[in-house]
């Protein structure tokens, strides 16, 4: 096989499972720390600086079902999950039990968030891990990856790769996992 099909068909294969965020510089790093047994794993905490400064912990959440999503804008994937996320924190916006998180990777930082915010005339809350720390904590192997996470700080659900989060099945996991 030739090397230029051959890079097309593994191009071809990234864009369909998500993207990869090991460039060869990253990959030269150390390994991801990934727990075993991601759901019904605690999920690990953390705190990152929103696009306003404003810092975030994970554990300042409990009592609330969070839906944490790690993303970037240079994802395809991502950028064609983004406006569903946007439907479903707009659905559960009233809902005092449910928040989203997303969590950029991109290495620019703010100003590309801000720019396809911009671009796309959306807007989602948004961490940012420029340096993939949080993402390495997590074990992402990619992105879009997203986490559900209970009331008790317990990983329900790992979803690798896009999804159409506007689905009334999503709508009503979420509305039962508040309700227990």
């Amino acid at each position: 096989m030739s090397r230029i099909v051959l890079i097309a068909l593994l191009l071809g294969i990234a864009l369909c499972c998500g993207c990869s965020r090991e460039s060869g510089k990253e990959a030269n790093k150390s390994k991801p720390l990934a727990f075993e047994g991601v759901e019904g794993a605690v999920a690990p905490d953390f705190s990152l600086k929103d696009l306003d400064g404003h810092e975030l912990k994970l554990s300042s959440l409990r009592g609330k079902v969070v839906l944490l999503n790690f993303w970037a804008t240079w994802c395809p994937p991502c950028r064609e999950e983004v406006p569903s996320l946007v439907a479903l924190n707009k659905q559960m916006s009233g809902e005092k039990s449910f928040q989203m998180v997303t969590v950029s990777i991109d290495e620019g930082g703010k100003q590309a968030v801000e720019d396809f915010f911009k671009a796309s005339g959306v807007t989602l809350p948004v961490l940012l891990d420029t340096d993939r720390s949080i993402s390495r904590l997590y074990g992402t192997t990619g992105v879009p990856e997203t986490f559900v996470i209970d009331r008790k700080g317990v990983i329900v659900k790992k979803v690798v790769g896009g999804m159409n989060w506007r689905d009334p099945v999503v709508l009503k996991f979420f509305n039962d996992l508040i309700a227990r």
